[in-house]
């Protein structure tokens, strides 16, 4: 069966859709739409409290459960809210993954001097002049009075800041004492530091506690995986490392986030963790970008060039958008309206990958993505690609449950593709309903499948769209 991950939330997401109840009442629909796995936001408390979305990670202890940053509960609810989130997607055998944030933390409840050395913005490695700052480094979480952990930070856990409140200076200030690691991204020369005051991995101190509340959330909460937050900027033997010691808990699915349109990129860190983890394509989403900006001037023929689901497929989770690359984001990129159905095709429709649909999109923005899901999990037999012409492509399934898909970016078109003589003289209906009438099945088991243009169709039999359509 084809797995369906839905990232089940979206950055503008307001604190007023309560979140956490939402999932826990429309997991039966999520079930019924062939979602199989659930990418929750992060959900301990953040710099910003309520308004977070949870990637300024104050106290990773709290996940809605004390007066903390001015709220007990967080952007998406309340500790026992999260619970049954949880228990309610499991319940519908929707695995959860959790969105793992160890790179940094941000929104101290004090100050320290530290002695640092100015970083170059762009070249991380052009070291510039020391000097003695006051950097937000003490996260004593008093209101949570010691519950679950009495581990403090301070300056000797973390390596780095970008704020000096003496001076109220921003610059990347690396502590003395400290260095950027070498088995790291080399974008900016070295892509250790990123934002607030990042964590330093390579102390034994640290390494531990976060392997210690590692299993205490994993246990807790029955987590079944982890989507794991930037991690080209993190010394890449941790996660190897942690995920072995989560692994002891039983299997766990990882999904990592590196930021890179370099193939080149992901196949590294792929080797240098030993495969413990899945990737992101993000190069795919990248084609997706382009292809739906250029319009009828992007060859159809290269969708799939340069992306790790062409050259790894058991290690790639494919999407077209995320809460970052939405307009306004750091990592803006979005994929045009008119290219969405196309791309969800390209990622849902087919043997290859671990597709994420994006919370928005099948919430509200693409009204028929849920068939599109539907279908997903059903469609079955040997995949035949025809992925032969600039503006005009397309693949089908011979199997028990067939299906075609065509897909135009210019012209009306039709695709003579092959389902199966098994199912010569079967009628063939567009799930999109772009177009009208049927497709019927010839003797040699193909059909000529018609497309409009600039929009994707989905060929399924007569008997099957009733089904899909409900």
């Amino acid at each position: 069966m084809k797995r369906i991950l839905l990232q089940n939330f979206e950055w503008y997401m307001k604190p007023e859709t309560n979140l956490w109840a939402e999932i826990a009442r429309d997991a039966y629909q999520y079930a019924q739409d062939g979602i199989t796995e659930s990418w929750l936001p992060p959900a301990y408390k953040a710099k910003n409290g309520i308004n977070d979305v949870g990637y300024g990670v104050y106290d990773l202890y709290d996940l809605g459960e004390f007066n903390q940053k001015n709220t007990v509960r967080t952007k998406y609810g309340t500790c026992s809210e999260y619970e049954q989130a949880i228990k309610a997607l499991q319940a519908q055998r929707i695995k959860v993954y959790a969105d793992i944030v160890l790179n940094h933390k941000m929104g101290a409840d004090g100050v320290e001097r530290v002695n640092a050395t100015v970083s170059h913005a762009t070249n991380r490695l052009n070291m510039k002049h020391q000097t003695e700052i006051e950097a937000w480094t003490v996260f004593n979480f008093d209101n949570r009075n010691n519950m679950y952990s009495d581990f403090k930070w301070n300056k000797h856990h973390f390596k780095a800041v970008d704020f000096d409140h003496r001076s109220k200076t921003s610059e990347i200030y690396l502590f003395d004492g400290k260095s950027w690691s070498e088995n790291i991204d080399v974008e900016l020369g070295n892509y250790d530091y990123l934002m607030g005051a990042d964590i330093d991995v390579s102390n034994p101190e640290v390494r531990q506690h976060l392997k210690d509340w590692g299993h205490w959330y994993t246990k807790r909460f029955g987590l079944d995986g982890y989507r794991i937050d930037a991690v080209k900027h993190i010394d890449f033997d941790f996660y190897y490392e942690w995920l072995q010691e989560m692994q002891s808990e039983g299997p766990k699915f990882a999904v990592g986030e590196y930021w890179s349109p370099d193939l080149r990129a992901l196949h590294n860190y792929l080797q240098e963790t030993q495969y413990s983890m899945s990737l992101f394509d993000v190069p795919l989403h990248f084609n997706f970008h382009i292809a739906s900006f250029l319009g009828d001037n992007y060859d159809l023929r290269k969708i799939f060039n340069g992306t790790l689901v062409a050259t790894q497929p058991d290690f790639a989770v494919t999407f077209v958008d995320n809460h970052d690359t939405q307009v306004g984001q750091s990592l803006e990129s979005y994929v045009k309206h008119w290219f969405r159905y196309h791309a969800y095709a390209l990622i849902l429709l087919r043997t290859e990958g671990v597709p994420c649909v994006f919370y928005p999109d099948y919430k509200t923005h693409l009204p028929k993505l849920a068939r599109m899901m539907r279908v997903s999990h059903r469609l079955n037999g040997k995949q035949f690609d025809m992925i032969d012409d600039t503006h005009v492509i397309g693949w089908s399934f011979d199997g028990d449950y067939p299906g075609a898909v065509v897909m135009s970016n210019r012209y009306n078109s039709i695709k003579k593709m092959y389902v199966g003589k098994q199912h010569a003289g079967k009628e063939f209906v567009d799930l999109m309903e772009h177009t009208e009438g049927v497709v019927t099945i010839n003797e040699k088991g193909i059909g000529l499948f018609p497309v409009a243009a600039k929009v994707c169709s989905i060929y399924i039999t007569k008997e099957n769209y009733h089904e899909s359509i409900l």
